[in-house]
C-alpha cells in the first residue's frame, strides 16, 4: 500500500473500563451511528449555551475549498530579505550568546521587521495562518536554520514557550523540538504520541498561542500538513447540532501527562468564549488533543481517571470530521515555516515517509487573545519562568517526556 494512502499504523491502546466505543483512531461509521442513536434516544438542546453565539464572522471563519480565492497565506522571501537574514545570522553568532538570547535586537531585521509585525496582526486578527516560504535549508548548518526559525520568529512573536523541562536528564527549558518518525529508534515501545511516528494525526490542537513548524525536508509520500478554521467548525456544530457546544464548553477530565504535573488529570472545558470588548472582537477559542481522552500507544488513558461520556465521544469525533471536510491544504515544502494561530485553528498530519521538521511554540503578547482562565496554569508552564540562559534548542528529534511513557 503507498504511503500517500497510509493512515493509522499504531495500535489504539485499550480503553479503560466504561470508556464508550471511542479509540485514538477516528472511526466515521461509529461517528455516524453514534449520533444516530443519540437523536433518536436523547432530548438534546436546540439552542447554543446561554451568551454563546449563534454564528460567528469575519477573517477567521473560512473553507479550505474556497479561501484561496481571497486569501494568499504563503509569504515568498525575495532575494533582499534573504541577504537580510544570512545577515543577522552573522551577526547573532559574532555576539558569542547562547541561542535563548535570540531576540529582535540580537536578531536584527530592520527592513523585513514591518512584514512580520503585519503578519502577526494576520495571525491573531485575520485568517489565522501564514507560511514563509522560500529559504535555503540546504545551504545553512543545523545550528544556523535553528538560528533562522527562532530569529524569524522572534518578530513576529517574542515569547518562545517550554515543549519540554529536561534535557538529557537535566532541567531545561526546552524551547524547539522535532517532528520526526521515531517508531524505527530504540525508544519506539515508548511513544505515547501520532509526532513521533508515520500515522496520520488527527486534527488537534498544541499548547500555547502560536505554533511555528519549520519543515526541513519535504515527505517523499504523503504527510500533507492540514489547517481546519475553529470557527467555522463551531458555526456548523452551533447550526446543526447545538448541544454539542453545551458539551464541549462544559467540563471534561482531560488528563495532563506531564511527569511533573501535581495532578493526573484536570477538569476543564475545551472550547471557550469571550463575549466582546472595548478593545477585541467576540471570539471562541479551542484547545484539546484526542490522546487526552482516548490514549496513544504507550500512553492508554488512565483507569483511575472518569471515562468520557457519549457526548463526549460524539464532541471528539465531530470536530475531527468537519475539521476534516473544512480544511486547507497549505502544500508545505522545504524551507516553508508554517505559522497558526492555535487558539483559532487546529491542524492535522496525513500518514507519511520520514519528514523532520522544527517546532517553536510562541506568544505575541501585543497581539495575543486573552487566555482561558481553565488553562491559565498550564500557560504558565509554557511561558513563566523561561529564561535566555535555560533555553536549550536540540539539534537531534527527541521524544518529549508528556509523549514519552518512560519520561
Amino acid at each position: 500500500m503507498s504511503l500517500t494512502s497510509v493512515t493509522f499504523v499504531t495500535p489504539a491502546p485499550p480503553a479503560p473500563p466504561g470508556q464508550p466505543d471511542i479509540s485514538s483512531i477516528p472511526d466515521y461509521q461509529k461517528w455516524q451511528a453514534r449520533a444516530a442513536r443519540r437523536l433518536k434516544t436523547e432530548t438534546l438542546s436546540t439552542t447554543v449555551p446561554v451568551g454563546f453565539p449563534e454564528q460567528l464572522a469575519g477573517d477567521l471563519v473560512w473553507e479550505g475549498d474556497t479561501i484561496a480565492q481571497t486569501y494568499d497565506w504563503t509569504y515568498v522571501l525575495n532575494n533582499d530579505q534573504l541577504a537580510e537574514i544570512d545577515n543577522a545570522v552573522a551577526y547573532f553568532k559574532g555576539l558569542g550568546l547562547t541561542l535563548g538570547h535570540i531576540a529582535p535586537d540580537t536578531f536584527p531585521l530592520p527592513n523585513l521587521h514591518p512584514e512580520l509585525r503585519r503578519l502577526s496582526r494576520e495571525l491573531h486578527d485575520g485568517h489565522g495562518f501564514f507560511v514563509i516560504r522560500g529559504l535555503r535549508v540546504e545551504e545553512h548548518s543545523r545550528e544556523d536554520n535553528v538560528i533562522i526559525h527562532a530569529g524569524l520568529s522572534a518578530h513576529i512573536a517574542s515569547q518562545r514557550g517550554r515543549q519540554d523541562h529536561t534535557f538529557n536528564g537535566k532541567p531545561a527549558d526546552v524551547v524547539c523540538t522535532h517532528i520526526k518518525d521515531m517508531s524505527r529508534s530504540p525508544e519506539k515501545a515508548a511513544i505515547g504520541s501520532a509526532a513521533y511516528t508515520t500515522d496520520k494525526q488527527e486534527f488537534h490542537t498544541d499548547s500555547g498561542d502560536i505554533v511555528s513548524l519549520f519543515a526541513l525536508e519535504t515527505a517523499p509520500e504523503g504527510g500533507a500538513s492540514k489547517l481546519a478554521s475553529a470557527w467555522r467548525v463551531y458555526n456548523e456544530i452551533a447550526r446543526m447540532r447545538p448541544d454539542l457546544i453545551h458539551t464541549l464548553s462544559q467540563e471534561w477530565d482531560y488528563e495532563t501527562f506531564e511527569k511533573t504535573a501535581t495532578k493526573q488529570s484536570v477538569k476543564r472545558p475545551i472550547l471557550f468564549h469571550f463575549p466582546a470588548t472595548s478593545t477585541s472582537p467576540e471570539r471562541v477559542a479551542l484547545q484539546y488533543g484526542r490522546r487526552f481522552f482516548t490514549g496513544f500507544g504507550a500512553l492508554p488513558r488512565s483507569p483511575d481517571i472518569p471515562p468520557i461520556t457519549e457526548a463526549q465521544a460524539e464532541a471528539l469525533d465531530t470536530l475531527h470530521f468537519l475539521a476534516e471536510k473544512f480544511c486547507v491544504y497549505t502544500q508545505f515544502q522545504k524551507g516553508d515555516i508554517q505559522y497558526i494561530n492555535n487558539l483559532g485553528l487546529f491542524h492535522a498530519r496525513d500518514g507519511f515517509r520520514d519528514s523532520p521538521e522544527q517546532t517553536i511554540w510562541l506568544r505575541d503578547p501585543e497581539n495575543a487573545w486573552q487566555t482561558p482562565e481553565a488553562i491559565k496554569w498550564r500557560w504558565a508552564e509554557i511561558y513563566e519562568g523561561v529564561t535566555p540562559e535555560a533555553e536549550v534548542f536540540p539539534f537531534e528529534p527527541f521524544i518529549r517526556t508528556s509523549a514519552s511513557k518512560g519520561g
